[in-house]
């Protein structure tokens, strides 16, 4: 096809309609919107002299799934505020860290334990560590989770990730494509991505006052046009310093949840969010070689069975370190277990170093597997949760904990 417009057009139109047998079955459309982008994307078969592929259109179709992410994040950002965040900063390093360093350890035995070189192993570990923003931020809205108390815990580890990716990232730039790695590049690129996320916040809560006699303005097109102007600037300036555009985006949201105009603000940006989300999805699937993932099927269900067990264990610790209850905890675990755009970065790194075929295909059916049992878990959340306290019973050991201590009997 060469008429970029009719693909578009068919494009939306697939989506919308995998979209509404989503709904029709009562499932998260997360999963359909990536299929359907497998089944008519650049490296699905041809069906006879048919070919229903997008392939002129697959770059343009991939620039609009990065806005997606970005207006996901951005309304994501929105429903919090800045000052809420920093308020629970020491929670985030410990929930974060500890995060990290149990998914990033699973990742790594899990390499070792199959005989996997070194840098095939950190580029697994990588894959296995960072979840998706995009499919995070897409579930928490949908469920209207946005307000629950362990959504921050939930946030602030996808901004705690971030950290973690800019200098992990470093560290394998220098060690699988040049062969070495310089500890002061590492440690700068760290100071950049950190200093930068501080700085939004800091500077952005401070100008609050001036944000909102800027954005005073009765068009709702010069409006739009200002914030579109602030999203898109922070975001595409926070990759030129190695932080992720989403993490950027979500910076934004954050300060302007601060200003008297949030609520204008999240109503004129909500159908570009549920437009270009789906986009997102969608062209993810596209970048899926179908008949690539066969050889990785055994590799990729291991991987998703650590995942689940280091998700739902990080995020019970995590959340205990909060003080928050063990079902606000177990929900972190569930709801952070979707990886997506950040482990397919991680693999193609790989593929730019000439390392093991097999990372590609592996990164592809890890990603889909999980971004398909990602939303569903998060739905389930209360149900999984209800079996999990009858095996480890969490309320009981809860309420042993709160009972008083009594007081001995001294009537003889």
């Amino acid at each position: 096809m060469d008429h970029l417009v009719l693909e578009i057009g068919l494009a939306v139109t697939l989506i919308a309609l995998v979209g509404l047998i989503a709904n029709k079955v009562k499932f998260s459309v997360i999963p359909f919107y990536i299929l359907i982008g497998m089944a008519v994307g650049p490296h699905a078969p041809k069906f006879g002299v048919f070919d229903f592929r997008f392939i002129e259109s697959a770059p343009f179709i991939e620039f609009l799934g990065r806005l997606g992410v970005l207006f996901l994040l951005f309304y994501l950002g929105l429903e919090f505020s800045v000052g809420r965040l920093m308020k629970s900063g020491k929670n985030i390093a410990v929930g974060g860290t500890i995060y990290i360093i149990i998914n990033f350890t699973l990742g790594l035995v899990y390499g070792f334990s199959l005989g996997f070189p070194l840098e095939e192993t950190l580029i697994m570990a990588g894959i296995t560590t960072i979840s998706s923003s995009a499919i995070v931020a897409k579930v928490l809205v949908d469920l209207k989770r946005t307000a629950n108390r362990e959504t921050e815990m939930i946030l602030g580890i996808i901004m705690f990730e971030d950290v973690f990716l800019a200098v992990y990232i470093s560290i394998l730039s220098g060690l699988v494509l040049s062969g070495s790695s310089s500890l002061g590049g590492v440690l700068l690129s760290a100071s950049y991505a950190l200093g930068f996320m501080l700085l939004v916040l800091v500077v952005g809560r401070k100008a609050v006052p001036l944000l909102n006699k800027i954005l005073n303005i009765r068009s709702n097109e010069l409006f739009l046009l200002l914030i579109f102007g602030a999203l898109f600037l922070v975001a595409g300036f926070s990759e030129t310093i190695h932080v992720a555009e989403a993490i950027g985006a979500l910076l934004v949201g954050l300060v302007l949840a601060e200003t008297a105009h949030m609520k204008r603000i999240e109503h004129l940006i909500l159908p570009f969010r549920d437009f270009f989300g789906a986009i997102f999805f969608f062209s993810f699937g596209l970048t899926i070689d179908p008949t690539a993932l066969g050889g990785a099927v055994w590799l990729s269900l291991g991987a998703v069975a650590i995942t689940l067990f280091g998700n739902v264990l990080a995020g019970m610790l995590a959340g205990k370190s909060a003080g928050l209850s063990p079902k606000a905890s177990a929900n972190i675990g569930l709801t952070i277990v979707s990886r997506g755009e950040f482990s397919i970065i991680m693999a193609n790194l790989g593929k730019a170093g000439g390392l093991m075929e097999l990372l590609q295909p592996f990164a592809a059916l890890y990603v889909l597997l999980l971004a398909i049992l990602g939303p569903l878990l998060t739905k389930e959340s209360k149900l999984i949760y209800t079996g999990m306290n009858k095996v480890f019973r969490f309320d009981r050991k809860k309420a042993k904990e709160k009972e008083p201590l009594k007081e001995p009997d001294v009537s003889n």
